[in-house]
Formats: C-alpha cells, structure tokens, sequence
C-alpha cells in the first residue's frame, strides 16, 4: 500500500490522493510516468522529486523516513511493506503509580517468536533488541508503552509506530484491547477474565514467592497481548486497503493472513489464577 500512497507529500491529503487514483496514477511509478500529462501543475513538478527520493528510502528499507512524513492516521500503511520487520510489544508494571512505578516486564513478538524480557533478568537486554525491527505495533502504546519504557530505560523507540487503540477506533472498534479481541472473535481462553490488575498481583506474588510458576503466568499473560496484536494488525490493515478502493490488482502488496494468533508459549498454571 505505501506505493500507492501520495498523502506524505506536502499538501496532498485523502481527498486529492483519491483524485490521482481515479486519474490512473495509482503508484509512484504512475506519477514519473505520467503525472506530468494527466494531474500534475506546473506548481506540482517538485512531487516527481519527492516520488523519486521514496523510491530510493522504501530501497533502503528506511521505514523511519516514511515515519517523519505520513499522518498518524495514515501510519498503517507501512505495514505492507514493513510487516516482516515488525515488533509486537506490550509492558507489565508494578502499578504502584504516583511516579513509583516500574516496569516489570516487555513481551515483544515479530510474528516467529515471543521474547520476554524481565525485571532483574535481562530486562536490560531489550535495548539492544529492538533495534533488530523498523516497526512497531503496540495498543495505546503512544500514550503509554513507548513513553514509559523510553523513561525508564533511557532509549529512543523506533519513530515508526501503528498504535492499533486509534487506528481500530477509526474502523469503528472502540474499547480497551480484551474488548476490542472478542469483537474480532478473539478467545483467550482460561485467561479471558484476567485484566491488567491481575499482572499487578501476579509480580507481587513473584517477588515475595520467587515460584517460577507464578513468572511463567504472568509472561503467559503478557504474551497473549502481544500475539493477539498481530491478527489485530492485519485484520486492521486489510479493512483501512479495502477502504482505499483500489482494485485487488493494482494493489500488489499482501498483508499477513491471520485468523488465529500464534501459540502462547508459557503455560498458565490453573492454582495460581485461583
């Protein structure tokens, strides 16, 4: 989809863009083409500039400079390109709040793997991590994930980020991240009921216990939000392309085909829930 897309250029917005695909130029390719003939102004020339210099940062995989240009609203659109770059991430905290709080865990997923990085394990390690990934995916992340952990651990977040809270809420699927998984047919399973006080609850245990169990439940919990955001993602990705209604093919990029989250790798102890 980023190919098709003209909406991080100056003064191009949804509606113009619109226009240019209803004119025939609906990649860059189209605009060096024959933009100049069909839509362009002479006002407009210095597009061709900017369409050549996306052609060369997308060569370079440089998901950052595409970052720095489109519209929040319009982030999604790296995910065509970059999808398999991408890092899933949610946080755990002590939820003690009033500036004493910490982060007690990271779950990160990049669609093959679920790592979790720990508070007085190695959570020191997923500076260096993250760097490995050009995206980043979380829900409600840019209100809280991302601020908290680059706070905390001192690091610069990768600048480009689909927060999945406000793209689904322009789809119409408002609510917190469990809701927005049962309106998408989600099941967590024996985890259903569980909220983020239970994540609370279960560090506190861990820290007074050190039972590995009680860990492993709390990481199994993590790990559900993490692996859950990417059939959140490509769901969300394939209704915001269908939106653009640009024929099935003249869009050449596929998103993932998700209907079932990956295996949660941690096992959920029963008797600790209870």
């Amino acid at each position: 989809m980023l190919t098709h897309s003209f909406c991080h250029f100056p003064g191009i917005g949804p509606k113009r863009e619109k226009q240019f695909w209803r004119k025939g130029i609906r990649t860059w390719q189209d605009l060096l083409l024959k933009g100049e003939k069909d839509v362009l102004t002479r006002q407009d020339q210095h597009w061709q500039t900017l369409v050549e210099e996306s052609i060369r940062q997308l060569e370079r995989g440089n998901a950052e400079y595409f970052a720095g240009l489109l519209p929040r609203s319009e982030m999604w659109r790296l995910f065509g390109e970059f999808k398999d770059q991408t890092a899933y991430l949610d946080i755990e905290t002590t939820g003690t709040g009033q500036g004493l709080d910490h982060i007690t865990c990271i779950g990160l997923f990049d669609g093959s793997s679920v790592q979790s990085f720990v508070q007085g394990q190695n959570l020191e390690e997923f500076a260096d991590r993250i760097l490995e990934y050009k995206l980043l995916v979380t829900f409600n992340g840019a209100c809280f994930d991302v601020p908290f952990i680059e706070r905390e651990l001192q690091i610069a977040m990768p600048a480009a980020h689909i927060d999945l809270r406000f793209l689904l809420k322009s789809l119409g699927y408002a609510g917190g991240l469990k809701s927005v998984e049962r309106q998408f047919g989600l099941d967590r399973g024996c985890l259903s009921n569980a909220d983020g006080y239970l994540a609370v609850l279960l560090w506190k245990r861990f820290e007074a216990t050190a039972e590995k169990r009680v860990l492993e439940t709390l990481l199994a919990y993590n790990a559900e939000d993490v692996i859950n955001l990417e059939v959140l993602m490509a769901k969300a990705y394939q209704l915001k392309r269908a939106a653009c209604a640009l024929t099935a093919d003249t869009v050449t990029d596929t998103c993932l085909d998700k209907s079932q989250p990956f295996p949660n790798p941690y096992c959920v102890h029963p008797e600790v829930l209870d």
